[in-house]
């Protein structure tokens, strides 16, 4: 091989930025290179055919000197200088100068090396190339694959020969819907190969591609046109809807139906949950999107996190957490994503049918609630563009539980008296029906006892439930009781009424429980008194009367009454018995004073059980301490039932007796001094009504000229009859003496009865008579010999 170099000096001229010593060629290529011999090579950058052919070019001088090259390579045992190496040659300006390189291969590969040319003012660097030979495989250009079944895989197998004179190691590559096997491979010269183009369109049409074809050995890429038609073949579903009969919860029910091939080619199916492969792709993204990095890393990895705070380690997980990602990635990607529900199930979810031939599909329903249930599911088939959408439509059927009666009657019923009836609830349905009696919130519901309020009745069972009632208050009623039934949103009804029509409520909506409306009236016991009115008529002041009534039960239940007044205090009243026991008492001339109003009514007895159709005998004690007239009433409470369910109406007129004294002036014979002498005073009661009177005790002082007192100041004086009080007196100085002597009537404190005693005495014993009176009046009250108005109504 010669290379010249060529002196430009002549030429056009030196050129900016060029080299002054130009080669004519910026490399030297050489190709077809065999292993045996030697080559010359003269000719760089031109290819030839065959070994050992080239043709002759120089390096030229550009130079209008002179100039001198040092040309040099570096050892090689394939190419060497054939002069010797670091020689320097003289190239004139226009001329070129000749360099010899021999090449020398072994084997049948690519060569490179580099000659260097030094001048005193540049360096060039020549790179030198031999290619070997080269392999040649022969694919052809245009592979059709006609009609093909859309969704199905159609191959077709060409065998590839190497007419080459060297191995090759090709690449193969196609779009989709093409794709070949083997992709990659090595074929020796004058080998052959199997290499299979598969067709797997999606979509029904016209497809096209390229299959491109690359060797190691950088030859050019093969290129064969690929073409196809996809269509839809005769496979479908016998029914796109199926709906099963009702079925109870926990159970389940069956259906078929039958995915038909009518094609020539084996059909592969799977049920799948969406519509198409786009929405099914978008799910997958949104599954590896869900959960970020750092929410992984704060909830997946506490133990890790607690050991390396242990260990003192920085807690890094990034990588980790990256491995993780890209595993869920995979798994999703690799998840076929087929029909999935907890109510519908299909078997088998996928599978092959031979040509001419059907697969029977089992459709199974397992409702969890009493609900309408509905979903669809996606057939995607082989031969078929678009997937096949099957409806599945489903009711789940909650127990079925009835009540043996729509209506129950209570009729009339007697408050506080407990009643007991018993309904039945009946389980129609296939499974068992647990329930619950749910408690009522308003007062006459608590009323209401169920037994028992809970179980479970078994599939084609009953249970007898006890409803105890007993009302606390008076009048009509209608309460609604639930029987919460698990799974069963209808419930039945039970109308509980006092009416003797019966009648049934619509059920507009579904409830979510058993419910039963309780109807009725509740009426008071028939309780009533012998008299309509109790009358006193006139009573004394201070003096207990009594009246007898008769309270009669004559309903049918047992009675706890308790009896009061309409109106009466609470502080006990005084009578004219505990009066009397009391003669320094001040109410003999205040009058009483309560602290609150006296309790004038004693009822005995004042409370009790009455058997049904029995009666207690009452007695009302009335001792007023009030001058008025009386118009009460004896109240009846019922215990559970209510207050004042029955009255008597009682009346009374208390009055004061008119008493008088019979003579108003008591005269004392002679009387010794300072010894006591015994006298009486008449009160007279003219009256119809008893009396109470008291001697008022003197008040005593020191120049007091008459003491007097009584051994009996207090008494009862009956009507139309007269008392005596007895008075003793003893004179405490000489002379005659007028005392005014204070007599009580117990209820009349503003007059009381005056008495006037006038006495004659003397010193020591008396020799004579001494005239002693005793009288009544006196300068603080008006008062003529005990004629006065002794009677008066508040």
């Amino acid at each position: 091989m010669v290379l010249s170099l060529m002196n430009k000096d002549k030429l056009t001229g030196k050129a900016q930025g060029l080299s002054l010593l130009h080669f004519m060629l910026e490399s030297l290529l050489i190709n077809g290179i065999g292993p045996a011999g030697t080559v010359f090579c003269k000719s760089p950058a031109i290819r030839v055919m065959e070994q050992k052919q080239w043709q002759n070019h120089n390096f030229m001088s550009l130079l209008q000197f002179l100039h001198v090259v040092k040309v040099s390579m570096e050892s090689s045992p394939y190419f060497q200088l054939v002069s010797s190496s670091d020689a320097y040659r003289a190239v004139p300006p226009g001329a070129s100068a000749p360099v010899r390189i021999r090449f020398t291969p072994s084997k049948n590969k690519d060569y490179c090396h580099e000659l260097v040319c030094l001048t005193a003012r540049e360096r060039i660097v020549v790179p030198i190339r031999a290619i070997g030979a080269r392999a040649v495989l022969d694919f052809p250009a245009q592979l059709d694959f006609s009609k093909c079944p859309v969704k199905v895989s159609t191959q077709q197998t060409l065998l590839v020969h190497n007419v080459g004179a060297r191995a090759a190691r090709y690449q193969l590559s196609t779009q989709s819907p093409f794709s070949v096997v083997p992709a990659t491979g090595a074929l020796g010269a004058g080998d052959t190969v199997q290499v299979t183009v598969a067709f797997h369109p999606l979509a029904s049409g016209a497809h096209c591609g390229s299959l491109a074809v690359c060797c190691s050995s950088g030859e050019e890429r093969i290129h064969t046109k690929l073409q196809g038609e996809a269509v839809d073949v005769n496979v479908g579903l016998s029914t796109n809807s199926v709906e099963l009969d009702k079925t109870f919860t926990t159970m389940s029910s069956h259906r078929t139906l039958f995915i038909e091939n009518r094609s020539n080619i084996t059909a592969h199916f799977q049920w799948k949950a969406f519509a198409t492969e786009e929405e099914e792709n978008e799910a997958k993204r949104r599954q590896c999107l869900l959960r970020p990095p750092k929410e992984v890393s704060q909830e997946n990895f506490p133990e890790e996190k607690e050991t390396e705070k242990v260990k003192g380690l920085c807690g890094d997980h990034s990588a980790l957490l990256s491995s993780m990602d890209q595993e869920k990635m995979v798994k999703v990607q690799e998840d076929p994503m087929l029909f999935s529900d907890d109510i519908f199930f299909l078997e088998p979810m996928e599978g092959e049918i031979g040509t001419n031939c059907s697969a029977e599909i089992k459709v199974t329903f397992k409702p969890l609630e009493a609900l309408e249930y509905g979903s669809v599911a996606y057939c995607s088939i082989s031969g078929c563009e678009s997937r096949l959408p099957l409806q599945l439509r489903g009711e789940g059927q909650g127990p079925l539980v009835e009540l043996s009666s729509p209506t129950l009657n209570l009729g009339n019923v007697f408050v506080n008296t407990p009643h007991v009836c018993e309904v039945k609830l009946m389980n129609q349905g296939a499974i068992d029906a647990p329930f619950t009696c749910l408690p009522s919130a308003t007062n006459l519901g608590l009323c209401f006892k169920f037994a028992p309020e809970e179980g479970i009745i078994a599939a084609g069972g009953s249970q007898a439930v006890q409803i105890s009632f007993s009302a606390t208050v008076l009048g009509s009623f209608e309460e609604e009781f639930r029987f919460s039934v698990a799974g069963s949103p209808v419930p039945a009804i039970l109308t509980i009424n006092h009416d003797s029509r019966t009648f049934a409520m619509p059920l507009t909506e579904p409830l979510p429980a058993l419910s039963s409306a309780c109807r009725g009236s509740v009426t008071a016991p028939s309780l009533h008194f012998d008299l309509a009115e109790l009358d006193f008529g006139d009573i004394s002041f201070g003096f207990p009367y009594t009246q007898r009534c008769r309270l009669t039960n004559s309903s049918a239940v047992p009675l706890t009454f308790q009896l009061r007044m309409s109106d009466d205090g609470t502080q006990p009243a005084v009578d004219s018995v505990d009066q009397i026991r009391r003669d320094t008492d001040p109410a003999w001339s205040k009058g009483i004073h309560f602290r609150v109003e006296p309790r004038e009514f004693t009822i005995n007895p004042s409370g009790g059980t009455i058997l049904p159709q029995g009666h207690r005998d009452i007695e009302v004690t009335l001792c007023s301490n009030t001058v008025m007239e009386f118009y009460r009433r004896l109240l009846v409470d019922l215990e559970g039932i209510g207050k004042g369910v029955a009255s008597l109406i009682i009346t009374a007129r208390c009055l004061v007796p008119e008493l008088q004294v019979s003579s108003p002036v008591v005269l004392c014979d002679e009387c010794h001094l300072k010894v006591p002498y015994e006298r009486k005073i008449l009160i007279r009661n003219p009256s119809h009504l008893p009396g109470c009177y008291g001697l008022i005790p003197q008040k005593r002082k020191e120049d007091s000229a008459v003491l007097y007192s009584s051994p009996k100041p207090c008494g009862i004086v009956q009507p139309q009859s007269t008392a005596e009080i007895p008075v003793v007196v003893a004179v405490q100085a000489l002379g005659t003496h007028r005392t005014n002597v204070l007599i009580g009537v117990f209820g009349d404190e503003r007059n009381p009865l005056l008495s006037d005693h006038l006495m004659d005495g003397d010193h020591g014993i008396s020799s004579g008579s001494i005239l002693s009176s005793m009288h009544y009046g006196s300068g603080n009250w008006h008062s003529l010999l005990f004629s006065r108005q002794a009677s008066y109504c508040r």
